[in-house]
């Protein structure tokens, strides 16, 4: 999903976090592979429909990574070219076309596991939302994280507001502007912290191996439209064994955007968070559900099965 910056955090007893999570310091060693190892291919996924100047950015600032061994996957779910977009400062990404014919919701988990297919097995994938900068070690910070794991990270991510500047002149400042997500650790740089949390993983930035998101099937593509498909695959994952941890120093920074169409999305909302609960047992994204049932748009019940638009 690609998340709003208010879009709120839920666990499976439906409560929303009032403090930011402080996690537990990894012991995970820093000394030889434990994970991917050193060398093996890193690639960036993200996908797209339109929102090309953010896009822009996104290369930008993928241009400036301390790390430069890594190929970018851009998968366009319709819409304008994103070429010339994404085609910024010399870099060269693979894209992916999934056609979606205008008004169809979007299929975000089909267009990730379009991306993860197209990355190079055996190594690294980072899933970055076409909304998030990333900072200039983002790439290395996540690929040298995920050698000493095994499993899934994630960097902290900070939200910029509407008027700031964002020219290839203005990346460098961006950290000065950014506020951190209240609902999730910001850990000091290199440093992991371990997270039992999975409802709190989110698509908007995190890397994980190649070979262990084809080993759990990816995204789960019953999920069409806005919600739940992120849930559901940090449930698959938790369900397989696999780690999750905090790491600090993958900075990226969420570029504002008005929301449109929000209440265009309440159907598909409904719709998947029915297939979680259905599959999982819990409501995800309860406290949107709460608003929704709150304002009379929809009749839900947090501790029952029924969940539908009115």
């Amino acid at each position: 999903m690609q998340a709003d910056a208010d879009q709120q955090v839920t666990g499976p007893d439906g409560t929303v976090p009032n403090d930011v999570p402080t996690g537990e310091p990894s012991d995970v060693p820093t000394g030889g592979p434990t994970g991917v190892p050193a060398g093996a291919p890193t690639t960036v996924v993200t996908i797209v429909r339109g929102r090309l100047d953010h896009l822009r950015r996104q290369a930008w600032g993928l241009a400036r990574q301390q790390d430069t061994a890594f190929g970018w996957v851009v998968v366009r779910m319709g819409g304008p070219d994103v070429r010339e977009a994404a085609g910024q400062d010399g870099l060269t990404p693979v894209v992916v076309d999934l056609p979606v014919p205008d008004g169809e919701p979007l299929p975000l988990a089909a267009a990730r596991n379009a991306g993860v297919a197209a990355a190079a097995a055996g190594g690294t994938v980072v899933l970055l939302d076409v909304d998030v900068v990333p900072a200039p070690d983002l790439v290395g910070t996540y690929v040298d994280a995920v050698r000493r794991t095994g499993g899934v990270v994630a960097g902290p991510v900070g939200y910029l507001p509407p008027d700031v500047p964002t020219t290839r002149a203005d990346l460098a400042g961006l950290a000065g502007h950014a506020e951190p997500h209240p609902a999730r650790p910001v850990p000091a740089p290199g440093e992991l912290l371990a997270e039992d949390r999975w409802e709190l993983l989110w698509t908007l930035s995190l890397a994980a191996p190649v070979d262990l998101v084809r080993a759990v099937g990816g995204f789960d593509e019953r999920y069409v439209g806005y919600g739940g498909e992120d849930t559901d695959f940090a449930m698959r994952l938790r369900r397989a064994g696999a780690s999750l941890h905090w790491v600090g120093g993958a900075m990226g920074y969420h570029q504002h955007h008005a929301e449109v169409g929000r209440r265009d999305k309440v159907p598909d909302v409904v719709r998947n968070a029915t297939l979680f609960h259905r599959t999982w047992g819990w409501w995800p994204m309860a406290g949107w559900l709460a608003d929704l049932a709150a304002e009379g748009v929809v009749e839900w019940q947090p501790d029952g099965d029924v969940l539908r638009l009115r």
